[in-house]
C-alpha cells in the first residue's frame, strides 16, 4: 500500500491518537487534542475527510462511530521523512543525516546507536548482495 504524502498537522494529531487507541469516538479525539482548542465538529470533519482519502474508518456503536487508522505509522513516518529529505535536502538523505549532527540533535549516546545500526545494515547488505 502506497501511504499518504502531505498529511497536515491535525491529520498526524488524529493519526497518532488512533494508533494509540483504536476505536475511538470522535468526542475522545477530540479530548485527546483539546489543546489544539478546536471544535468538536471541526475533529468530526477532519475525521470524515480522512475516512473518504482512506486513511481512517469507522464503526457504529450505538449512536457514535467508533474510528481507527487504516494506515501503517511506520509507513508514514517513511514517507512524510522522504518527502522532508526530498524537499529539503534535495533527495540526499546522507544530507540530512549530516545537518542533524552539525545542529547537535543527535546525542553521543543515540550516535554510538546510530553506528550499530549503520554496521548492522552494511551487514544485511553484503549479506543480500552474496
Amino acid at each position: 500500500m502506497k501511504g499518504p504524502r502531505n498529511l497536515g498537522d491535525l491529520q498526524l494529531a488524529i493519526l497518532r491518537t488512533l494508533w494509540e487507541h483504536p476505536d475511538t469516538s470522535v468526542a475522545d479525539v477530540h479530548l485527546a487534542l483539546h489543546d489544539r482548542g478546536l471544535a468538536l465538529t471541526t475533529i468530526a470533519t477532519m475525521l470524515r475527510k480522512m475516512e473518504d482519502k482512506g486513511l481512517v474508518s469507522h464503526e457504529e456503536s450505538g449512536r457514535q462511530f467508533l474510528y481507527r487508522a487504516e494506515v501503517d505509522p511506520e509507513l508514514v513516518q517513511r514517507n512524510l521523512v522522504g518527502d522532508l529529505v526530498t524537499r529539503l535536502f534535495d533527495g540526499d538523505p546522507l544530507a540530512l543525516v549530516n545537518h542533524l549532527l552539525r545542529a547537535g540533535e543527535i546525542e553521543l549516546d543515540e550516535l554510538d546507536d546510530l553506528r550499530k545500526k549503520v554496521a548492522d545494515a552494511e551487514k544485511k547488505q553484503r549479506k543480500e548482495r552474496s
